[in-house]
């Protein structure tokens, strides 16, 4: 019953998140595409429920054609410097209200990991974290540090997959809001 109440309200925030932020999604990508000409979207085969992949949506951070890898791995990349900007923002996140309301993903959920993330895969389908929808935001991304094994990510996945209630969802949100209004750190 939950997950049907979870559905209908990831699909009406979605649709609310989206209309209302439209001018915001407009400037974002017309800033990239003035940057390089390139597309403002960028797309990666991810991993969703069950194992299905799914096309997961983020604004551009990087130059057109970088390589597909994991997030831990993005800092020895070229990032432009817009995208800079939108990710330590969170900007970048945007265009993946656009999953959630397609049912790819929901606003409180696993992480996605991108096919080549294995263990991580297989730890989730032994914990029964991989049965539910990937999230924008989860337990893991809450509870996460720098540099996080992958074993553990998966611990904090597989106990969410065991406490998912709406009480445990508006937790993981409460703990989100606040670490957006953190002060983000000055290098």
């Amino acid at each position: 019953m939950y997950a049907f109440v979870k559905r209908i309200l990831d699909s009406l925030l979605a649709i609310f998140l989206l209309v209302l932020l439209l001018p915001v999604y407009l400037v974002i990508g017309l800033i990239i595409w003035l940057q390089d000409g390139g597309p403002a979207i960028f797309k990666q085969k991810r991993i969703g429920r069950n194992g299905d992949e799914f096309l997961f949506y983020k604004f551009r951070s990087m130059p057109i054609n970088t390589p597909n890898v994991e997030s831990r791995e993005t800092k020895k990349l070229q990032v432009t410097t817009f995208g800079k900007f939108i990710r330590r923002t969170n900007l970048d996140e945007l265009p993946q209200f656009y999953n959630v309301l397609k049912g790819d993903m929901s606003f409180i959920g696993p992480r996605p990991p991108i096919p080549s993330q294995t263990e991580l895969i297989e730890l989730r389908r032994s914990n029964g974290a991989l049965a539910l929808q990937p999230g924008l935001t989860g337990w893991a991304q809450v509870n996460a540090y720098d540099g996080m094994p992958t074993d553990k990510k998966a611990a904090f996945d597989g106990e969410y997959a065991r406490r998912i209630s709406f009480f445990m969802d508006f937790l993981i949100l409460l703990k989100t809001v606040v670490y957006f209004t953190k002060k983000p750190p000055t290098y």
